[in-house]
Order: structure tokens, then C-alpha cells, then sequence
């Protein structure tokens, strides 16, 4: 049974932890021990299915400026808080003697966590055997300013990693489109689908949807969405229908508060709900930001999706997902919060309004197809007659 380490850092929202819990349950049930090593503040939700949770001392942010970061305390960490950290992983690595290391984002992103992973993969680099060292990077990465850094990301990748896993489908978005440089990594880019972290509830038949469901994903960046729907409720012509808001799991209880508080009759307001893809199964529209687990339920749900993505502190990757969505007129797109109430109560009327709608039929069996890939790998590696990784079917090169 090969022994996985899958390190996964979550700062603000829960996408990349969600993710990473999909892929390490699919990974557990292809035969793999899996050891899961997380970087974030701890999640209220059950262990994942035969997976073995490591906990860092968390680190998290505050809002999408992603700095500074902070403790789990909310307090801003010091070098001996970063050593503790680096200690911790490195003795998971040493504990574990794992066969494969997959690095959720990194290198392609967590540059502020450096300090731990670049010593471990020194030290991957000396071990013998040497571990397979796998990248796991959602289907949009974001755009980076400094063409540098991009160049650093490059070198990185070819020298440190054997390969890297697209969790998404290239029909919809190339890893090219967002890393320019994608063409240069000279290592197997495989495209997995996408990874659905919950199964798809049964649509519901359009005369059986009443709902409109907003939703503010995982993050503690959806309060404006929030107040912006309660806004729209009024100008909406679906005013009427029962609304539902979702507040993030990492919302304070503040926020939470004072949306109770100005909700009107007819207007539900709570936390996120573990049985999100059946409330939006039944749904008549859904209105969340473009965020990777959030879209995805909507689009196989069979609501109208109604995007507003967040562009805040130079961030392009919602707004990347969300503009090829309607590209693909498979949701109605809202930019900027400046005026959302009127907007969004018009974006609202308009995908109740809207009878044809494009198809969504791109692949989402990433979980397993990503165990499946890195099995393969594994298994070439350890052949006697290998002389390298190889490139499993379906992969493709950037």
C-alpha cells in the first residue's frame, strides 16, 4: 500500500481544502494510505473517509490582500511560529515515508509559505528512494503581474516536480490561458476533469423550482453579495418566491447577525448547509460568487446561475471562470459591486426569464480520475524496466 502525502494550505476560503479532501478519499479507496497534511485553520466537518488528518498550527488571512498572515489566534505570525511549522511537516515526511507528495497550488501559487516548502522539497530531493512529486491546481490559476515570478514558478516546476494535475477539463479552460508559460514545463500535464467534492442531487423539473438561493461559498468574502441580495429582494419581480441566503462558513457571527437582523419575511438567512447541491436542485436561481466548488454545483444543479465574481485585490480568477461561463451562456455575469442591488435584482429576473441555456458536459470525475492518474504513475515508476514516469492516458502536455 503506497503511502501518500497530500499537503493542502487553505488561508481564506475552504475551496482548496475541499478539494484536496475529495482527492485524498478518492486516493484511500484506489489503495493508497493516505496522510492528509493541513495547513488551515481546522474545519467543522467530519475526517475524510479512510484518510489520516495531520493538523500544522493554522494559518490564515483576513481578507484577499492575503497579508499578513496570521495564527490561529488572529495574530500575526513570528519566525518561530514559521519554524514550528517547518518542523512539524518535515517530521510528517520523515514519519510517513510516503511513495508520493502532491502539493495542492504550490508551486503555482503559496509563495508566502516558502519557508516550509522549500525545505521539504530539499529534502525530498535527498531521500532515496526519492518520492514521486506531484502539482494539484484547480482549472483557473491566478494571473501574476510580475513576469519574474512566473519565470521562478517555471524553474521550480521542471526542476522539483515530476508532474502536474489539472483539475479541470481543457475543452473549457487550458492551464495555458492563465500560465502563459505552461508550454516550457517539460513534465506530464494531465487533465483529471474537474473534482466534484459532493455528488449531484436530481434536478428538480422547472415547475417544481421556487427558490432563489444565494450563496457565499466557504470564504469570509461574501457579506456584500449578502447585503446586495437583501437590496435586490425589493426590485426583483421574483420578490415574491422564498429567498434563501447561505453565509460562509467563515463569516463572523457579527455578519451573520446583522443579516438576520434586515431580513424581511420571506427571506431565510444561515450558515451553509451540508446538503447545498439539494437546496439548488430545487432551486430557480442560483446567485453565488464564480468560486471552483460553488460553480460547479450550479451548473450540474439545473438552477439559473447567476455569477457575481470577486475582481478585489487584483484577483482574476473568478472573474476569468465566470466570463467563459457566459461565454459558454451557461450563467449570467454581474462586474463590480458598486451598484449591486438594482443590478443584481435584474440579473435575477433576467435568468428566470431565460429559457435557453447552454450545456454543461465537461467532465467532473477529477477525484477519482486524479487517484487513478497518480496510481499509474506510482506503478511506472516502480516497473523494473521504467525509465521514467510517462504520461498516463488522457494527459496532455500544456
Amino acid at each position: 500500500m503506497p503511502a501518500v502525502l497530500f499537503y493542502v494550505q487553505h488561508l481564506l476560503g475552504i475551496g482548496h481544502l475541499t478539494r484536496a479532501r475529495a482527492i485524498c478519499e478518492a486516493l484511500a479507496v484506489a489503495g493508497c494510505d493516505v496522510h492528509l497534511v493541513a495547513g488551515g485553520r481546522p474545519f467543522a466537518a467530519g475526517l475524510p473517509c479512510g484518510v489520516r488528518m495531520i493538523q500544522l498550527p493554522p494559518i490564515h488571512v483576513a481578507d484577499a490582500a492575503m497579508k499578513p498572515l496570521l495564527d490561529g489566534e488572529g495574530k500575526p505570525i513570528d519566525d518561530a511560529y514559521r519554524e514550528q511549522r517547518r518542523n512539524q511537516l518535515l517530521a510528517a515526511f520523515e514519519s510517513i515515508t510516503p511513495a508520493a507528495v502532491v502539493f495542492e497550488t504550490f508551486p503555482f501559487g503559496r509563495r508566502a509559505l516558502h519557508f516550509e516548502l522549500l525545505p521539504l522539497l530539499e529534502r525530498i530531493a535527498t531521500a532515496r528512494p526519492r518520492p514521486l512529486v506531484v502539482a494539484s491546481v484547480r482549472d483557473i490559476l491566478q494571473r501574476r503581474r510580475n513576469p519574474e515570478r512566473e519565470r521562478e514558478t517555471l524553474e521550480l516546476a521542471r526542476r522539483a516536480f515530476d508532474a502536474v494535475l489539472v483539475h479541470g477539463d481543457p475543452r473549457f479552460i487550458r492551464l495555458d490561458e492563465t500560465f502563459p508559460l505552461a508550454s516550457e514545463l517539460g513534465i506530464p500535464v494531465c487533465y483529471t476533469g474537474f473534482v466534484a467534492a459532493s455528488e449531484a442531487a436530481k434536478p428538480a423539473a422547472d415547475g417544481e423550482r421556487s427558490e432563489i438561493v444565494v450563496s457565499g461559498g466557504g470564504g469570509a468574502v461574501g457579506f456584500e453579495l449578502m447585503r446586495g441580495a437583501l437590496a435586490a429582494r425589493s426590485l426583483s419581480h421574483t420578490g415574491s418566491a422564498r429567498w434563501r441566503l447561505l453565509v460562509g462558513t467563515n463569516a463572523s457571527d457579527a455578519e451573520l447577525e446583522i443579516l438576520s437582523r434586515d431580513a424581511v419575511k420571506g427571506v431565510i438567512v444561515e450558515r451553509a448547509r451540508t446538503d447545498f447541491p439539494a437546496l439548488l436542485a430545487r432551486a430557480s436561481v442560483s446567485v453565488s460568487q464564480a468560486g471552483y466548488n460553488t460553480v460547479l454545483d450550479a451548473v450540474r444543479s439545473g438552477a439559473r446561475p447567476v455569477l457575481v465574481p470577486f475582481a478585489e485585490h487584483g484577483e482574476t480568477e473568478q472573474r476569468t471562470r465566470a466570463n467563459r461561463l457566459r461565454e459558454l451562456d451557461l450563467a449570467i455575469v454581474i462586474d463590480g459591486l458598486e451598484t449591486l442591488g438594482a443590478d443584481l435584482a435584474s440579473a435575477i429576473d433576467a435568468a428566470a426569464a431565460k429559457k435557453d441555456w447552454g450545456e454543461w458536459n465537461f467532465d467532473c470525475d477529477g477525484a477519482a480520475r486524479s487517484a487513478a492518474i497518480i496510481m499509474d504513475m506510482l506503478e511506472r515508476k516502480s516497473a523494473p524496466t521504467s525509465a521514467g514516469v510517462g504520461i498516463p492516458d488522457r494527459a496532455e502536455r500544456a
